[in-house]
């Protein structure tokens, strides 16, 4: 591996001999692992990483481990803590600035130390996520011979960013966010403690809320915006830590959001279920979470998009509208403006009657298909148009819907083997309400049963019949939100909390909205 430039080296001596220079959450970093925060289940005794920090040797040694959880938990902490304990050898590699090159130069030297001393080598991989499938390759060796005992960290979901060999070679030991107490503990010792604030200056109470409430259970940022209010405090000439000081010194908490990463899918998915669930407010929470973490809003309005056909459909047939109309706009405009579209969009999905009879109807569609219920299409139905169709009987007996006085055939269209399913099934929500009563009436009629006026309807039919003696006009089922009579409407359908049948009727969890999308 590359020495330390002349720099980098000075750089190192500066900070050992002024330690005061160094951040603030790097003094306070844990020297044994008894002073870590938090991830008590990790660091029980007999457990993985306890051994590790023990130098547990033999047949039943620790193997490599991978350490997965948010910013500021401790992975680089307790890799810090392990390289003090081991009494081998210990490398940090950073795949941010690291290569294969670098790798194999590790091992080299790892085999080297087996052979000549007997020492073990501990490799500390940071930011693994950050390497290709091909770099993760270059590892596999070395862990499979045990040439080096592997502690790999990072942020993102290893099932996504870590290759399965690696994977079923390591240990994944998943860290959790400090609880509020941890988080608290933290700060009064960052206070007091000698590589800290020594005790310089005190920590109100209320300051002290603020600062966890801030930190989200994030130990580094916890002490770094500590850090920041003890400095203004002091630059103020005061003694404590007050809230209006910290409030000063820290202007806006950071949201806690990778946009690459689980909290990317998360978010998403939390606002997809809160416009579900007609709930407006969190609608909002989520929405701006995802604006001002920076995401990219033509992500923002596909999700809403989706959300339009899944979780109303014809409930509120101007849903799927609104929801295009707002991902063109946020495509022309982008943000900051783009943000009041896509709050107006929000809104109104959250607060429509919510149907999911479509999503259910092609799903329902689909599985009957991919069972094997699909069938010839009957004779009548098929093309008819080229020369020789007629001795095959392609088109004999059709009707032409649009030379009947009702615009609808008593005649078979499914093939045989789904003929008579009923995928679609419309809820009495909303706008949908009046396609439940065409439907109910033309599958009646496609039965042949005879003809009769729909549910609240004046006059049978997705449209009226012809007056006597005039010429028939062509009719169809209406588009999405046309009327089907000139009379008024029944009594309107209550709003999406007026009434305890709001909301989904039917299973499953929405597909679409749990598939993770790469934009």
């Amino acid at each position: 591996m590359d020495e330390p430039d002349l720099f980098t080296a000075a750089a190192e001596e500066r900070q050992a001999k002024e330690p005061g220079r160094a951040p603030l959450a790097v003094r306070m970093r844990p020297r044994t692992v008894d002073e870590v925060a938090g991830q008590r289940k990790l660091l029980k005794d007999g457990s993985p990483l306890r051994r590790l920090v023990s130098g547990s040797r033999g047949p039943a040694a620790t193997s490599s481990v991978i350490l997965w959880g948010p910013p500021g938990t401790g992975k680089t902490t307790l890799a810090h803590v392990i390289s003090q304990a081991v009494e081998g050898r210990f490398v940090e590699l950073s795949a941010i600035t690291a290569g294969v090159k670098e790798v194999r130069a590790v091992i080299d030297g790892a085999r080297r130390a087996v052979g000549m001393t007997g020492r073990e080598t501990v490799l500390f991989l940071d930011e693994i996520h950050r390497f290709s499938k091909a770099q993760q390759d270059s590892l596999l060796p070395a862990v499979e011979n045990r040439w080096v005992t592997l502690i790999a960290a990072t942020t993102e979901n290893p099932y996504f960013s870590v290759i399965s060999p690696l994977l079923s070679r390591s240990l994944l030991l998943t860290l959790e966010s400090l609880t509020d107490d941890d988080v608290r503990a933290l700060l009064r010792r960052a206070v007091v403690d000698e590589r800290g604030l020594g005790g310089a200056v005190e920590l109100a109470a209320e300051a002290e809320d603020h600062l966890v409430r801030l930190a989200g259970g994030d130990a580094r940022k916890a002490l770094t915006t500590l850090e920041a209010a003890a400095g203004a405090a002091l630059e103020q000439g005061e003694a404590e830590i007050t809230l209006a000081s910290t409030e000063t010194a820290v202007n806006q908490a950071a949201v806690r959001y990778d946009r690459d990463g689980d909290q990317h899918y998360d978010v998403a998915s939390a606002l997809i279920k809160s416009i579900r669930g007609s709930d407006v407010d969190a609608t909002l929470h989520y929405l701006a979470r995802m604006i001002e973490a920076g995401e990219d809003p033509r992500f923002i309005a596909r999700r809403l998009m989706i959300s339009a056909s899944e979780d109303i459909g014809l409930a509120d047939p101007t849903a799927l509208p609104t929801a295009v109309a707002a991902a063109q706009a946020v495509a022309l405009i982008g943000f900051p403006e783009a943000r009041i579209i896509l709050s107006q969009a929000a809104i109104a999905l959250a607060l429509a009657p919510k149907s999911n009879a479509a999503y259910l109807a092609i799903d329902a569609a689909l599985a009957d298909v991919r069972q094997g219920l699909a069938g010839p299409v009957p004779p009548h139905l098929r093309d008819a148009h080229y020369g020789g169709a007629g001795k095959l009987g392609h088109g004999k007996g059709y009707q032409y819907p649009h030379d009947l006085p009702e615009g609808i055939a008593s005649q078979q269209y499914a093939p045989d083997a789904v003929h008579g399913r009923a995928y679609y099934r419309p809820t009495r929500r909303g706008g949908e309400a009046r396609y439940a009563d065409v439907v109910e009436w033309t599958r009646g009629r496609l039965r042949g049963e005879p003809a009769g006026p729909a549910k609240g309807e004046a006059k049978p039919g997705p449209g009226a019949g012809p007056k006597p003696g005039a010429k028939a006009e062509p009719r169809s089922v209406p588009k999405s939100g046309a009327r089907t009579d000139p009379k008024p409407d029944p009594k309107p359908e209550p709003g999406p909390q007026s009434g305890p049948e709001h909301g989904p009727e039917h299973g499953p969890e929405a597909a679409a909205e749990g598939e993770r999308e790469a934009g």
